[in-house]
């Protein structure tokens, strides 16, 4: 399986995406083919080769007539539409601008479908979008993975007044995805590509398990001499399909010294109706020698919000530590058997399409011991035993 990891370490733009994909390996040739159907005047493509830091690194600048023409979500769709660029293509560049669109509107208080884009509505940002969209498909991507966003910092002159970074509509776009800020006090990630993220990448992790086949480097336009302006772009194979799957979840990790054991099984009950993975708790020593408990929780990236709500608002601690993990897990399925006590589920594990673990579901089997008044064992066996001859 052909998978992508973009590497945001300083940030992204829409033409540092597409100028990391022509360095991949996406043909030059063929995208400037591509663009030239979408029937924009004097459109020339400007690809070079650069350093950042000493990196080697590549640009891609679409040079296009100055224009004052503000272009709303209709108008944009409509250059897509009748370009001839591939239908996947077409169909990912208008959800992308759709993002956009609803991003700023629910910024400026508009229908989507009434915010002019006076920013990325321009014809660059509009070859950028759909650059990227061409090369999505082009390259053949079964699954995309991308790195923790880094943001920048500081304050940035928009069209309107000084804003701070993230611009509002990129962090409305950026709604549970892992972000950093730094390593600069500028803005490093743009809205175009906030948006181009968002859509096409499957998960936000470290680097998953890979066959590396080829690495690109496209350049920003940051000049700066403490980190090299760039993105980098890996694409490879899945790594063995004897191994394991792998995904990515955070560990959410805080010490308390002044709450009860009651208060911490509510609060640890309360975490796994909120989507926790595993919730669990290891004794500790805190400063003064106090004995305190450590409560971790493993929970997906999109659900790190609502976990720390609970933690914040049960007045449990000051402050939580996160940490950004990488997982095996064997593919899981369920199937269910028919016992004396009834019918039991089987959760089983497979690894390269071989099932090497199989557990009935607890529940399950205190379920059918209180009913048939037996012992939990005597029903896990049971259902053990059926579950084998199932398999023979």
């Amino acid at each position: 399986m052909k998978i992508a990891y973009f590497d945001c370490f300083a940030g992204a733009g829409g033409d540092m995406i597409v100028a990391a994909m022509l360095d991949a390996g996406l043909d030059v040739e063929f995208l400037k083919a591509q663009l030239a159907t979408l029937g924009l005047q004097n459109l020339d493509i400007k690809i070079t080769e650069t350093k950042r830091c000493g990196l080697r690194a590549l640009g891609f600048l679409p040079v296009v007539q100055k224009e004052h023409e503000h272009r709303n979500l209709k108008d944009i769709t409509k250059i897509i539409t009748q370009s001839k660029i591939s239908e996947k293509a077409k169909k990912t560049a208008i959800t992308i601008f759709e993002k956009i669109a609803k991003a700023e509107g629910t910024v400026h208080g508009k229908d989507p479908n009434e915010i002019h884009f006076h920013e990325v509505g321009a014809l660059d940002s509009i070859v950028d979008i759909v650059s990227a969209s061409i090369g999505f498909d082009a390259l053949g991507l079964d699954k995309v993975y991308c790195s923790t966003l880094s943001l920048g910092g500081g304050t940035i002159e928009c069209a309107h007044q000084l804003l701070p970074v993230p611009a509002p509509a990129t962090a409305e776009l950026l709604k549970g995805v892992p972000t950093i800020g730094g390593p600069g006090q500028v803005e490093l990630l743009t809205p175009t590509a906030a948006a181009i993220l968002t859509t096409m990448v499957d998960s936000f992790c470290p680097l998953p398990a890979m066959l590396i086949e080829s690495i690109g480097y496209g350049a920003g336009s940051l000049e700066s001499e403490k980190f090299p302006n760039v993105l980098r772009l890996i694409l490879g194979q899945t790594a063995d399909e004897t191994q394991a799957n792998t995904d990515s979840v955070c560990l959410l990790e805080t010490n308390i010294d002044d709450a009860t054991g009651e208060l911490i099984g509510y609060v640890m009950e309360k975490l796994f109706n909120q989507g926790a993975l595993d919730v669990f708790t290891t004794p500790i020593n805190m400063k003064h020698s106090r004995p305190a408990v450590q409560i971790s929780v493993i929970c997906k990236t999109e659900d790190i919000h609502k976990a720390e709500q609970v933690l914040f608002s049960e007045g449990l601690t000051f402050g939580i530590r996160r940490q950004l993990l990488q997982r095996s897990k064997l593919a899981r399925a369920f199937v269910t058997v028919q016992t004396e006590f009834g019918e039991i589920k089987i959760k089983t594990g497979s690894l390269g399409g071989k099932v090497v673990n199989a557990k009935p579901e607890f529940a399950d089997c205190t379920s059918a011991a209180k009913k048939h008044n037996v012992a939990v064992k005597t029903v896990l066996d049971a259902a053990i035993t059926a579950y084998k001859k199932r398999v023979e």
